[in-house]
C-alpha cells in the first residue's frame, strides 16, 4: 500500500550521488594519438581534447593525460579520480580497457566496471601526474568494425566514507529484503529498520550531509542488533577469469592480465579481508616480463596469503582434445612454475570454464599431487543435470578425486535454470541461490562463489568488496565470509572424511552436453597440435638417444620453450575453434617456430650421420615391433634391401620410393640400402571396371565414386551393411541456435546432402605395395579430392584427402554403415578408451550425439569389428550401425571466415577379425599418426632398442631427460583395459630404475638393476626414472 520498497530504492538512488564532495571537473584532456602498444607512457606530443568529443578505432591505442593539481583542501581526504571514457562490453569480452600509470609506474585498470582511481595521500597539494594507456578493443567477434568511444566523465574528489558506507548497507538490506517472504520476520525488520533510518534525513536541509551521518549511525547500530542465525556459509574468492585468447589475441590477452591484477593491487590496499585468485601461470609469466614491478607486489601478496596463486595447469586447457602427454605437461610445467616462483604446491585443478572432462583425468591429478577439482561448466548441459555438486570422480583406471562445482547463477535467474557461473556477482541473490541450488547439502555447509568480472577480465570492482562486508551481517541469507580456494578445499577435504553421510559417485566421463562443434572447428588448428604433440615426442626421444650415443646435450631449454608453445594454444577458446580469426593467425606463426624448434633438435642427431645417398637409417618410434611401410625421399628404381643384403619390397611412387620393412626393433634404428640386386616383383591388386581386387578385400565402386561393397576374403563376409554404400562425405546445414563455432545442435541432421558430383576417378598407382585410386567431387562451391589406398601388407585402407572448403555454416562428415550389431561403439581417449552407447535409449545417450574420440573408434561384435581412424580429426557420430567421422565446421561467429580454404587430412577403414584388441586398432592407428622416420645416412648404436616392454597393450607415452635430475623419465601405460604384468629393460646398459608419480617425485626405491618387472592395473600410467651406466 505505502510502496516501500520502491520508496527506498529511489532514496537510495539519491544518496549514491552525494557520496563524491568537492568535484573538480576536468575538461580539458591531452591526447597522444600515436598508435602504440608501447608498455609505459609516453611523453607527447599531446592534442587537446574536450569532455562530450569521441575517439574511435579497431584495436586503437590512446595515451590521455590531464592538467590537473589536487587541492590542499583534500587533506586527509580520500582522494579519487573518476572516468568515463568508453563503453566496456559484458564479461570484458569487447571494447574499451586502460591501464592507468602514477607517476610513471602501473596503477590501476580502468574501464566501465572501474571508474575510480583512489589515489595516495601524496598527490594533494600537488599536480596530478596520471597518464593512461586507452584501448579501443576490439568488437567481441564476426564482423571486424570500427568501436566508437566518448570522453564523458572525468573528475576528481574526495569520497565522504560515511555516506559511502551508508549507500552500501543501505543497498545490502534491499537486496536481502527481495530474497525473503513477506511473512519473513526478518523482512520486516529490515524494512523497518532501512524505513527509519531514511526517515532521518533531512533533504531540504543546506547540509544534508549532518542527517546522512545521523542516518548512517543509527543504521550501523540497528544492524548491529540484528542477530543471524546460519550455520551455512558462502565464501568468497575474488577472481577474474582472463581467457589467454578469444575475442581478443595473446598479445591482448598480457595487457589485460596487466590491468586486472593492478588493480587487484590497489583494491586489496583498501580492503583487508580482500582474497583474489588467479590459476594460470601463463598469464604470470607474462606479467613478470611485462611489467615487473606488479609481479613483484603479486609475490608479496602470495606469501602474505592474500593471493591465491594456485590451479595446476600452465593454461585452463581444453581437455577433450588435448592427447595424455599433454595433459601431464599442462600440470608438470604449470605446478613447476607456481613451486619456482612462488614456493607452492598447486594441489587443486580449476576448470571452471572448460567444455568437458576426459575419464583419464582423475588419474592424471592424483598422480600430479592434486587432490581436488573444480569446475562449472558442466551445469551447461542441454538435457541432463550432473546429480550431484560434490562427488568422488571415479577416473578411467578407478582412481578418485573430490570434485566440487560451482552453484553460482547470475543475479536473479530463473528458479529452473542451472547454468551457473564463475563470474559471480556478490548480490544477496547469488549469495542465497549459491545455497539454495546446492544439491549436496547433507554433506556440506559451506561453498564456494568465485567473484569478478571475467571472460576477458577486469575482475573484482569496489562494490562487491563492500557489499561483501555487510551481507555477512544481515540475517535471512546464509554468512558471507572470504577464503583462499586452496584454504576452502582443505575444510572440504576435512568435513567430507569425518561425515557419516554417503558421499556420491560418479564413474565416468564428465561429457558436456553441449560445444559439440568444438571437436571440429578450426580444424587447421586441431591438426598442427596432434602433429605436433607426435612431433615432441619423437624430438624428446631423440635427444635422449643423442645425449645417451653421441654426447650430445638434451635440447631441454628448446623443447621447453616449444612445449609451452603448444601448452598455450592448447586453451580451451584456442584448440576448441572458438576464437576470433587473428587468434588463428597468431596460432599458426607459433605452431610454426614450435615445429623449427623440434626439428633443431632433430638436426642436431642428424648431423652425426655418416652421410651415404645410398644408406638410409630408419627410426622406430613406437615400443612395438613393427611391420610397416616407410618413404624413401629417392628414386631408388625399386632396389631396396637390408644390411644384410635382404631384398626389401619396393614401389616407386610421385613422391619418392615406399618400402616395406619387417621386424623392426621398437625405440630402435634400422639401416637399409639402395641395393643392386632386383625384388621379383608380383602385383596384387586387379581393377576390371570399378572392382578391385586386393589380398584382403574384393572392392566395388558405384558411378558416383562411392564404395558399394568390400568383401572380406578372410573373414568370408561383407563388411558393409546391404544395399548402403561407405566413404559417402556428406554435408549439412549447420546452423545452431546459440554458438556458432562451439555447437552443433541435434536438428542438423534434417537438412543433409551426399557428395555425389562425381568428377574424377582414375588409377593414380598400383604396384607391389599398394594401388590408388583417385576421385574428385564438386560439392556446391568446393572441391574433394582423395587418393583411396588399399595396402597389400595391411588391412587399412586409407583416404588421403585435400579438401577447398568454401561453405558457410555447412558441416562435413563421412559415412561408414558397417555390418556389425552391438549397442556400445568405444572411442580412443586419453590414456585409454572408453565405451558409449551406439542407440538413443535415454536422454543421457541422446545428448551424446557427437562426441570425442582421438586415434580411432570401432565397432565390434563377437568375432569381427570395425575400426575407424584419423590422423587429426576429434569428433564422432556412431549411432546404430552407421559410423560417421566429422571431418570439417564452417562457423561464421566469431571468426566469419573459419576454416575457409585448403585441407589435407587422412582417415582410413580398418576392418578386422576378432574385436578391436586382438586386431591390434590401438597400433594401427598409431602408425597413421606416426609413421617411420627415415634420415640420409647411417649411425651408430643400431637396433638397438632405448626401452623394450613385453606386452603388446602397454604404450610408451613419453621418453625425456629428467627435470631435476641427470636421469631420464619414460612413462608408459596398458590401453586394453586389463591387469597386466610386463617387463621394461633396454638394450643399454641400465645402472638404475626407480618409479616416480608424473610429476617426477620418488615414489619407490632406487634399484640397481637391468629391468623392472611392472604389474599394472587396467588402464594405469606408470613413470620411471632411468639412470643408464
Amino acid at each position: 500500500m505505502f510502496f516501500t520498497e520502491r520508496k527506498l530504492k529511489a532514496r537510495l538512488e539519491d544518496i549514491k550521488h552525494l557520496r563524491y564532495r568537492d568535484i573538480i571537473n576536468i575538461s580539458k584532456i591531452l591526447v597522444n594519438e600515436r598508435n602504440t602498444d608501447a608498455k609505459y607512457p609516453l611523453n607527447g606530443p599531446w592534442q587537446e581534447k574536450r569532455l562530450g568529443e569521441y575517439w574511435k578505432g579497431r584495436d586503437q591505442y590512446l595515451w590521455v593525460t590531464f592538467d590537473v593539481s589536487v587541492p590542499a583542501s583534500f587533506k586527509d581526504k580520500t582522494v579519487l579520480c573518476f572516468l568515463d571514457f568508453g563503453i566496456t562490453g559484458g564479461g570484458g569480452n569487447s571494447g574499451f580497457e586502460s591501464l592507468a600509470f602514477l607517476d610513471g609506474k602501473p596503477y590501476q585498470g580502468v574501464d566501465s566496471n572501474h571508474k575510480e582511481i583512489f589515489l595516495p595521500n601524496g598527490v594533494v597539494g600537488k599536480k596530478l601526474d596520471l597518464k593512461l594507456k586507452l584501448w579501443s578493443g576490439l568488437e567481441g567477434g564476426g564482423k571486424p568494425r570500427e568501436m566508437e568511444h566518448r570522453f564523458s566523465q572525468a573528475f576528481i574528489c574526495w569520497l565522504d566514507e560515511k555516506v559511502d558506507e551508508l549507500y552500501y548497507l543501505s543497498r545490502a538490506i534491499i537486496e536481502t529484503n527481495e530474497q525473503l517472504s513477506e511473512s519473513n520476520e526478518n523482512s520486516q525488520k529490515l524494512l523497518h529498520l532501512l524505513n527509519n533510518t531514511f526517515k532521518l534525513i533531512d533533504w531540504s536541509s543546506d547540509n544534508v550531509y549532518e542527517s546522512l551521518y545521523q542516518a548512517h549511525e543509527y543504521l550501523i547500530n540497528g544492524v548491529e542488533k540484528l542477530e543471524k542465525f546460519t550455520d551455512i556459509v558462502i565464501n568468497c574468492i575474488g577472481h577474474t577469469h582472463i581467457d589467454v585468447a578469444w575475442l581478443w589475441r595473446l598479445k591482448h590477452t598480457r595487457e589485460k592480465a596487466a590491468r586486472s591484477f593492478a588493480t587487484v593491487l590497489r583494491l586489496m590496499e583498501r580492503y583487508p579481508h580482500y582474497i583474489f585468485l588467479q590459476s594460470q601461470p601463463r598469464l604470470y609469466d607474462y606479467i613478470k616480463n611485462d611489467y615487473p614491478e606488479i609481479y613483484e607486489e603479486i609475490k608479496k601478496l602470495v606469501q602474505e596469503g592474500r593471493w591465491d596463486a594456485n590451479g595446476a595447469m600452465w593454461v585452463e586447457a581444453d581437455c577433450n582434445l588435448i592427447s595424455g602427454e599433454s595433459l601431464v605437461r599442462q600440470i608438470l610445467v604449470g605446478k613447476k612454475f607456481f613451486k619456482e616462483e612462488f614456493n607452492k604446491d598447486a594441489d587443486f585443478l580449476w576448470l571452471p570454464d572448460v567444455f568437458g572432462y576426459s575419464w583419464a583425468l582423475p588419474q592424471v591429478l592424483r598422480k600430479s599431487g592434486v587432490k581436488t577439482f573444480l569446475t562449472s561448466k558442466i551445469s551447461w548441459n542441454q538435457y541432463n543435470k550432473i546429480p550431484h555438486d560434490t562427488f568422488i570422480w571415479k577416473g578411467i583406471d578407478g582412481t578418485e578425486i573430490l570434485t566440487h562445482m560451482i552453484t553460482t547463477p547470475q543475479v536473479n535467474a530463473p528458479k529452473d535454470s542451472w547454468f551457473y557461473t564463475y563470474n559471480g556477482r556478490i548480490h544477496a541473490n547469488t549469495i542465497a541461490e549459491t545455497w539454495n541450488r546446492y544439491v549436496d547439502k547433507d554433506i556440506n555447509n559451506e561453498l564456494l562463489l568465485a567473484y569478478g568480472h571475467g571472460d576477458g577480465g577486469g575482475g573484482v570492482e569496489r562494490e562487491m568488496l563492500e557489499l561483501i562486508k555487510y551481507l555477512d551481517k544481515l540475517p535471512g541469507i546464509p554468512h558471507v565470509k572470504t577464503q583462499t580456494a586452496t584454504e576452502f578445499f582443505h575444510k572440504l577435504h576435512e568435513r567430507l572424511s569425518t561425515t557419516d553421510r554417503f558421499i556420491p559417485e560418479w564413474d565416468g566421463e564428465l561429457y558436456l552436453e553441449y560445444h559439440r562443434g568444438t571437436y571440429t572447428s578450426q580444424a587447421i588448428i586441431k591438426k598442427f597440435n596432434r602433429k605436433l604433440e607426435n612431433y615432441y615426442r619423437l624430438a624428446e626421444t631423440l635427444s635422449v638417444f643423442g645425449e645417451l650415443t653421441k654426447g650430445i646435450p638434451y635440447s631441454k631449454e628448446t623443447l621447453e620453450k616449444g612445449w609451452k608453445i603448444i601448452l598455450t594454444n592448447q586453451f580451451h577458446d584456442i584448440i576448441p575453434g572458438s576464437s576470433i580469426k587473428e587468434v588463428y593467425i597468431d596460432a599458426v606463426k607459433d605452431y610454426q617456430e614450435a615445429e623449427q624448434l623440434a626439428q633443431e633438435v632433430l638436426n642436431k642427431l642428424e648431423n652425426t650421420l655418416d652421410r651415404n645417398k645410398d644408406t638410409f637409417t630408419v627410426f622406430n618410434n613406437s615400443n612395438w615391433v613393427r611391420n610397416d611401410y616407410v618413404f624413401l625421399p629417392i628414386d631408388t628404381k625399386g632396389f631396396v634391401s637390408t644390411t644384410h643384403n635382404k631384398p626389401l619390397p619396393t614401389q616407386v611412387t610421385d613422391y619418392g620410393t615406399l618400402v616395406y620393412v619387417e621386424e623392426l626393433k621398437p625405440l630402435a634404428f634400422t639401416e637399409i640400402k639402395v641395393s643392386e640386386k632386383q625384388t621379383e616383383v608380383v602385383n596384387p591388386f586387379e581393377l576390371n571396371d570399378k572392382v578391385l581386387d586386393t589380398p584382403f578385400y574384393t572392392v566395388e565402386f558405384n558411378d558416383k565414386g562411392h564404395i558399394k561393397r568390400i568383401y572380406d576374403k578372410e573373414a568370408d563376409r561383407e563388411v558393409l551393411a546391404p544395399n548402403q554404400c561407405g566413404n559417402v562425405i556428406q554435408t549439412f546445414e549447420d546452423r545452431p541456435m546459440n554458438f556458432d563455432a562451439w555447437d552443433i545442435d541435434v536438428y542438423y541432421q534434417e537438412k543433409q546432402a551426399n557428395v555425389d558430383d562425381l568428377i574424377k576417378f582414375n588409377v593414380k598407382e598400383t604396384g607391389p605395395l599398394r594401388f590408388v585410386i583417385e576421385v574428385e567431387w564438386q560439392h556446391l562451391h568446393s572441391k574433394i579430392n582423395q587418393d583411396i589406398i588399399f595396402y597389400a601388407h595391411t588391412r587399412r585402407i586409407d583416404f588421403k584427402t585435400k579438401v577447398d572448403w568454401q561453405e558457410r555454416r555447412r558441416l562435413m562428415k563421412v559415412a561408414f554403415p558397417v555390418d556389425i550389431r552391438t549397442t556400445k561403439a568405444t572411442y580412443d581417449i586419453q590414456f585409454g578408451n572408453i565405451e558409449r552407447p551406439n542407440h538413443w535409449n535415454t536422454s543421457w545417450d541422446f545428448a551424446k550425439f557427437e562426441v570425442v574420440g582421438h586415434k580411432w573408434a570401432d565397432l565390434s561384435e563377437g568375432g569381427y569389428g570395425v575400426s575407424l581412424l584419423n590422423d587429426c580429426k576429434y569428433g564422432y557420430d556412431i549411432k546404430g550401425n552407421l559410423m560417421r567421422l566429422t571431418l570439417l565446421k564452417s562457423a561464421i561467429y566469431p571468426d566469419p571466415e573459419a576454416d575457409l580454404g585448403l585441407h589435407e587430412f587422412t582417415y582410413a577403414l580398418y576392418p578386422h577379425l576378432e574385436d578391436w584388441r586382438k586386431a591390434h586398432t590401438e597400433i594401427e592407428a598409431y602408425k597413421l599418426n606416426n609413421p617411420l622416420n627415415v634420415f640420409s645416412g647411417t649411425l651408430d648404436n643400431l637396433n638397438k632398442s632405448l626401452f623394450t616392454i613385453d606386452k603388446a597393450n602397454v604404450e610408451i607415452s613419453a621418453v625425456k631427460k629428467a627435470e631435476y635430475e641427470d636421469a631420464y623419465i619414460v612413462r608408459l601405460y596398458e590401453y586394453e583395459g586389463k591387469k597386466t604384468k610386463c617387463t621394461l629393460t633396454s638394450d643399454f646398459d641400465i645402472l638404475s630404475i626407480c618409479e616416480t608419480d608424473l610429476m617426477e617425485n620418488n615414489i619407490g626405491n632406487e634399484e640397481q638393476t637391468q629391468e623392472v618387472t611392472i604389474t599394472l592395473n587396467p588402464y594405469e600410467i606408470r613413470t620411471f626414472k632411468v639412470r643408464f651406466k
